[in-house]
C-alpha cells in the first residue's frame, strides 16, 4: 500500500472517530495560509479569522501543523509547466516523484492564490463517510449520503464546498466557468437545503496551503505540473482514476515537448553548426550517408 494510501486511511479514521462533529458554529471571512517556521495554526480560529468548522472536532483534534511536500527534483525539467502561471482555477497534478504521503498522486485545485501563499484543495481523495455523518449537526445534510472529499492536511476541522451553478452564486467565491467556492456556514446551509445534485457539489475537510515561494519552487523542481482548471476535472465521477488520468495527460505533453524542443535543436544544427556538438555531429553524419547513398558528392 503506497504512502500516500496510508495517509488517507489514517485521516479518514480520525474522521470517522470523531464524527457526529456537532454544530458547525464558527464562521469566518479569510484564509490563514501557514508559513513555514510559523507557530502552528489553532483549528477554532478568532471571528475574523478564516474558516469554519466544528468546534467538537477542533477540540478533539488540537493544533495542526504546517505539513511540507517533500519530494525529488525530476529528470525533465518541465519548461512547459512554469510556476508564472500559478493562480486561483489552476490544477496542480504531483509528480511521479512527489514522495509526501500528504501530495504523493494528488490532483489539486487552487483556490485562493496570491502574495501571501495559495489554497488548495485535494481533489482525489474520496472518502467512505457521508456528508450526513460528518455533519449530523446540520439538519439539511440529514439525508445526504454523498461522500466527504479530504481536502488537504491542514486544518482538516475546516469545512469547504464546491459547486458547479449556472447562475452568479452570490456570497461565494468565483474560481473559473460556473464553478464557485463556498467556505462561510450561512451560504453552506443556504445551498445544501437547495438539496444539489451530489455530481456537482462536493464538500471538503480541510486545505492544503503554501507559502508563495514554497509553491513557485516545487514547481521549478518538478514537484506540480499545472493545468488550466475544469469543471470535468473537479467534479470527476470517479476520482481514484483522476491522478492517473491527469499524469499521463501530463507525460504525454512533457513528451510532445521534447520531441519539439529536439526538432528545433536538429533545424539549428543544420543552419549554424555548433563545433564539438554531438547533436550537430549527428546531424552532420546523417547528412553526410544521405550524400554517399545517393551517389552525389557533398556539398
Amino acid at each position: 500500500m503506497s504512502l500516500g494510501k496510508l495517509c488517507v486511511l489514517a485521516m479518514l479514521a480520525t474522521i470517522v472517530a470523531l464524527a457526529p462533529v456537532g454544530t458547525l458554529n464558527v464562521q469566518t471571512k479569510e484564509f490563514a495560509v501557514a508559513t513555514p517556521n510559523s507557530q502552528p495554526h489553532d483549528p477554532v480560529l478568532a471571528p475574523d479569522g478564516s474558516l469554519w468548522h466544528s468546534a467538537q472536532v477542533a477540540n478533539k483534534l488540537g493544533r495542526t501543523h504546517w505539513v511540507k511536500a517533500f519530494h525529488v527534483e525530476s529528470e525533465i525539467p518541465p519548461t512547459i509547466f512554469l510556476a508564472k502561471d500559478l493562480g486561483a482555477g489552476r490544477v496542480l497534478v504531483a509528480s511521479r516523484n512527489l514522495t509526501d504521503p500528504n501530495f504523493a498522486e494528488t490532483v489539486v485545485l487552487l483556490v485562493h492564490y496570491d502574495a501571501g501563499g495559495a489554497v488548495g484543495l485535494i481533489l482525489n481523495r474520496r472518502t467512505d463517510v457521508p456528508l450526513a455523518r460528518v455533519l449530523e449537526g446540520l439538519k439539511a445534510a440529514k439525508d445526504r449520503s454523498d461522500s466527504v472529499y479530504l481536502g488537504g492536511p491542514v486544518q482538516t476541522p475546516a469545512v469547504f464546498a464546491l459547486l458547479k451553478s449556472p447562475a452568479k452564486l452570490e456570497g461565494a467565491k468565483h474560481i473559473f466557468g460556473g464553478v464557485y467556492l463556498i467556505s462561510t456556514k450561512a451560504l453552506f446551509e443556504q445551498t445544501i437545503s437547495a438539496r444539489p445534485d451530489p455530481n456537482v457539489f462536493h464538500v471538503y475537510l480541510g486545505y492544503a496551503g503554501w507559502n508563495n515561494d514554497q509553491l513557485r519552487k516545487e514547481v521549478e523542481l518538478g514537484a506540480w505540473f499545472i493545468f488550466q482548471g475544469d469543471a470535468g476535472t473537479v467534479f470527476n465521477s470517479d476520482p481514484d482514476s483522476l491522478w492517473p488520468q491527469m499524469i499521463r495527460k501530463t507525460e504525454l505533453k512533457l513528451a510532445r515537448s521534447k520531441s519539439a524542443d529536439a526538432d528545433q535543436w536538429t533545424l539549428l544544427c543544420r543552419r549554424a553548426p555548433h563545433q564539438s556538438c554531438s547533436q550537430c555531429n549527428d546531424v552532420s553524419g546523417t547528412a553526410s550517408a544521405t550524400t554517399l547513398s545517393s551517389g552525389k558528392p557533398s556539398g
